[in-house]
């Protein structure tokens, strides 16, 4: 019985500790954390900035504010890249002023003002980018940005870099949305062959069905999404350690990331970005996971293949699917350091 006893308070004490900590996890604040330079010239900001007539959350960090920017345009359309930034950008703010910005409908954002369904489309979402652009470049007195797009932010950054070129140093793309029938095309066979490799029968039913499942789970499966994960759950938990993020904020990240893709209007391109977008005026830059079948990583190349540019490079990551700067952190900023600072 003592020993029952002592287990029980034991456990007590535990119970007791977690409720605590959740408690003061729940109502500690946001912050980024400072950055030590010996120049003085060091940023570590989060603003609410009004944006498209709402606040707009903006994360800028830098070791010199006098470096190049770089402005992250995250995916989803509601997906942040803010609440993963701490595990690979701070590399990157040695040597650029990196802005990480969660649109409207998406994280930190979302939290403070859900937007009208009716604002949720491309056009604005563009226009927003435009003055969130004009306000750094007064504040920071730059004349142009670097632009990196991941998932649907390339979409939104195909667009933008060929309709305001004179805006942009360079665009580099992460997971290169092209065209939607023929990634469905290429998810499906790619979903088939391991579905038959693996036996499931299941899955083949599935797939044959008239009316054809989403396929996110099965590329979660099977390697597409997270190249060593079959689930959202690395992302998630890496959220909950964003030091930008506090706990009912990042608790509210799928219901944004839900919100924004149910509510996207599409009313830019009339066709795809592989029909619409064949020629850049600006260097561009293709990052691309080898086990990519979110954005499928052989469209991707075609898509590379046939576009012109004054310069273009393709980077291919072995061990990555659709999220190489999480998948493979250390590389992603090397590569994207290498193309920036050797790019005339």
């Amino acid at each position: 019985m003592r020993i029952l006893k002592k287990v029980f308070k034991v456990l007590i004490v535990i119970v007791v500790t977690i409720v605590i900590l959740s408690t003061l996890w729940w109502f500690l604040p946001a912050s980024t954390p400072s950055i030590k330079s010996q120049n003085g010239n060091s940023i570590t900001s989060i603003d609410y900035i009004k944006i498209g007539g709402i606040e707009q959350c903006v994360l800028t960090r830098g070791h010199d504010i006098r470096n190049p920017i770089i402005l992250f345009l995250h995916g989803g359309p509601g997906m942040p890249v803010m609440y993963l930034a701490h595990e690979f950008q701070r590399n990157l703010e040695k040597n650029f002023t990196v802005v990480q910005w969660d649109r409207r409908g998406a994280g930190k954002t979302y939290f403070r003002n859900i937007p009208s369904t009716e604002s949720m489309n491309v056009r604005q979402m563009i226009d927003d980018t435009y003055e969130l652009i004009d306000t750094l470049k007064e504040r920071y007195n730059k004349d142009k940005v670097i632009l990196i797009g991941h998932s649907f932010g390339t979409y939104l950054g195909s667009i933008m870099v060929n309709e305001r070129p004179e805006l942009f140093r360079a665009y580099i793309s992460v997971g290169q949305v092209v065209d939607g029938d023929k990634s469905l095309k290429l998810q499906e066979n790619f979903i088939r062959e391991k579905a038959n490799q693996n036996n499931r029968k299941d899955i083949i039913e599935e797939l044959n069905k008239p009316n054809k499942p989403n396929y996110e789970k099965w590329l979660f499966e099977f390697g597409g999404e997270l190249r060593n994960s079959k689930s959202f759950f690395p992302l998630i938990w890496s959220g909950f350690f964003a030091p930008e993020y506090t706990l009912a904020e990042v608790l509210k990240v799928a219901e944004a990331s839900s919100f924004s893709s149910s509510n996207m209007k599409y009313n830019v391109l009339s066709g795809s970005v592989y029909d619409e977008i064949k020629e850049y005026t600006i260097p561009v830059y293709f990052i691309v996971g080898k086990s990519d079948y979110t954005t499928p990583h052989e469209l991707i190349s075609k898509y590379y293949e046939m576009i012109k540019a004054p310069k273009k490079e393709i980077v291919y990551f072995d061990n990555s699917a659709h999220f190489p700067f999480f998948e493979e952190p250390e590389k992603f900023c090397k590569e994207v350091k290498r193309i920036l600072l050797t790019e005339n």
